[in-house]
């Protein structure tokens, strides 16, 4: 198992003057603190007008910043929404940034779960599912062909050299966002990675990591080669002290949990979801099978879950491993979520460090085969 964090950059309300700012810049340190206490990735979402949940509407300046202070951690977009950016924007900007980080950049995508967030920039809901299929089709050529043309449905490039060309060979990581079966099986056709939302109960990750895991059998990569992995989110919150872990965990997942229901609800407010495509009936039907999104769901509640990575280093030590005999490679913890504090957060990622990461390094040293020493 290995440990990154992801970012959504939640800036609860109300707020401070000055809080958005403090947040994002808080973010920096962070990261730089992650990266000394062993973290092998960073993740930020791409998020538009979702107040509260996600002031991450620009990942690939935060990670451009972080590149700048940091030398090993590897810089992951979780996700990029294709359908509100050309592919040669994408394929370009990502290319940047992998150059100036020496080489440290993976690429996620995605399409939106609801129209709210995508209706500013003109884009129909029944176009996602097709401009996310063509765009990332597009994406290894243009990083790779030295001289590209495209003809498609929703984009027509002219020949013409796409630069700059990323530093990893033959090109960056691909991964896609993944929250109901059809998305894990469509991922595992495609041969990229899974980013996976596991906000739900343990036995539907299980579920969806397993037709992933199936449909990568007979997979035919969209890239030049297979990225087989599999990395799951979860709330993130770490103390000594047991019952402020829990307490005060329990605080923050909770809050967390809510607010994405309220964005859910604004998400689909004035939407005729009778006429949604039927990629999208997923999305639309969570109230019928997700209680959390019909009544929220409280702290207590989020305590006797025991699926969020939330309380002492044993107790987060248990919720990863839980993760990891389900086929997870990576778990990413939302540390920075709501209210919790900078301070909270370093907290966090100290204890991750100094107990939660050496278990995990120490188990896979143990469990390495042992080489065998060629006899004289």
């Amino acid at each position: 198992m290995k440990f990154g964090l992801f970012y959504e950059i939640q800036v609860p309300r109300p707020a401070a003057p000055g809080a958005e700012q403090q947040r994002i810049r808080e973010v920096i340190d962070q990261v730089r603190l992650a990266e000394e206490m062993g973290f092998e990735q960073v993740w930020f979402v791409e998020h538009h007008c979702l107040t509260e949940w996600a002031h991450c509407s620009a990942p690939e300046v935060m990670l451009a910043a972080i590149s700048q202070v940091t030398s090993t951690i590897r810089l992951g977009f979780g996700v990029i929404l294709l359908p509100v950016h050309h592919p040669i924007h994408v394929a370009v900007k990502t290319a940047t940034l992998d150059v100036l980080s020496g080489g440290r950049v993976d690429v996620g995508v995605g399409r939106s779960g609801n129209p709210y967030q995508i209706a500013p920039f003109g884009i129909d809901i029944a176009d996602t599912r097709g401009i996310w299929e063509e765009s990332l089709s597009m994406l290894p050529k243009l990083w790779t062909q030295e001289i590209y043309s495209h003809q498609g449905k929703y984009f027509n490039v002219p020949e013409r050299e796409i630069l700059p060309k990323p530093m990893q060979i033959p090109h960056p990581p691909l991964w896609t966002a993944c929250s109901q079966d059809d998305t894990f099986q469509r991922a595992g056709e495609l041969g990229i990675g899974c980013l996976c939302n596991v906000l739900g109960q343990y036995d539907a990750v299980e579920k969806r990591i397993n037709i992933y895991k199936e449909a990568l059998k007979t997979a035919q990569p969209v890239g030049q080669f297979l990225n087989d992995k599999v990395v799951v989110s979860s709330i993130g919150f770490c103390d000594e002290n047991r019952q402020r872990a829990r307490e005060r965990g329990a605080e923050i997942a909770a809050w967390n949990i809510n607010i994405r229901l309220r964005n859910y609800e604004r998400g689909w407010a004035g939407v005729d979801t009778k006429n949604v495509p039927e990629s999208y009936r997923h999305h639309v039907r969570r109230f019928e099978w997700d209680p959390q999104m019909r009544q929220g769901v409280s702290a207590e509640e989020v305590l006797s879950t025991g699926r969020f990575c939330v309380g002492t280093p044993d107790e987060c030590i248990e919720v990863a491993e839980n993760y990891e005999k389900m086929g997870a490679d990576q778990i990413m913890p939302i540390f920075q979520a709501g209210p919790a504090t900078d301070a909270e957060v370093k907290n966090s990622l100290r204890l991750f460090g100094k107990y939660v990461i050496p278990h995990f390094k120490d188990k896979e040293r143990r469990n390495r085969p042992a080489v065998a020493v060629a006899q004289v």
